[in-house]
């Protein structure tokens, strides 16, 4: 500075106002070819941040995404198993001569579960975290994420509320509940969506000691509603998940590419 002061004032003390004018433009440009460049490494640093805070986001989203899969095709799977199940209990139902007593007791307890997804709640959607992802195809998927998990979850407590107020009632009526319960845990059970699956819980009931007549338990005609409504609910709730599946493994894809791109 003390350098070009000496400059300007030998400048003005010549009477060279011309050439003094021309330095202060040069000085000017110059000063300004120093903001610009402070501001350009200001701006890389910022980058960088906004890179690096982008990985943990992108890298948190998958583990979260990842766990989510895993709980979707668990419900999935309770559903197709009660699909199976309602099936074999429609076929005892048409033909009562065939039934399995083990076998009906164990469908019956497919239909009694509940299977009903929770995915992990991500902190990214509404918050200025989300302008940071810079893949625009992945952030519409989240910014939708919601609104499409809660179309299965609407389903899902319709199912909920149906199995509270009418399948495990119709078990009790009929006097079949003890006898399906007994069945879960006699030899042993670890449910499909049980947090520790090597964990076998194994306990006894005991078989009702009242006399239960199959036939009679088949020809209800409640039951055979409730093993009908349970097929409806059971597809549809999967077709909505398999849309949310989808949506999934393609959030995961484009995460597996823009993780990449941070390596």
């Amino acid at each position: 500075m003390k350098f070009f002061r000496k400059i300007r004032q030998s400048l003005l003390s010549e009477n060279k106002f011309r050439k003094y004018l021309i330095y202060a433009i040069g000085e000017i440009v110059l000063v300004v070819i120093g903001i610009l460049i402070a501001l350009s490494i200001n701006n890389w640093n910022e980058n960088q941040k906004d890179l690096e805070t982008e990985g943990l986001i992108l890298k948190q989203l998958q583990n979260e995404y990842q766990s989510n899969l895993l709980q979707l095709d668990e419900k999935i799977l309770m559903r197709n198993e009660a699909l199976v199940a309602c099936n074999k209990l429609l076929n005892f139902i048409d033909d009562p001569n065939s039934v399995d007593e083990d076998l009906f007791y164990n469908s019956f307890s497919k239909i009694i579960r509940d299977p009903t997804f929770d995915p992990i709640k991500n902190d990214i959607v509404g918050t200025d975290k989300l302008r940071l992802i810079r893949n625009q195809e992945l952030v519409r998927i989240l910014s939708n994420w919601s609104s499409e998990v809660y179309q299965v979850q609407e389903i899902e407590l319709e199912y909920q509320k149906f199995r509270t107020e009418m399948i495990i009632p119709c078990a009790i009526r009929l006097g079949v509940s003890r006898n399906i319960n007994n069945n879960v845990w006699k030899d042993g059970y670890t449910p499909t969506e049980a947090l520790d699956k090597n964990y076998n819980y194994k306990f006894s009931i005991g078989q009702s000691k009242k006399n239960v007549d199959l036939n009679n338990v088949l020809s209800d005609t409640e039951l055979e509603g409730i093993v009908s409504q349970v097929i409806t609910f059971s597809q549809i709730a999967n077709f909505q998940s398999q849309t949310l599946r989808d949506r999934i493994t393609n959030m995961l894809s484009i995460l597996e590419q823009e993780i990449q791109k941070h390596q």
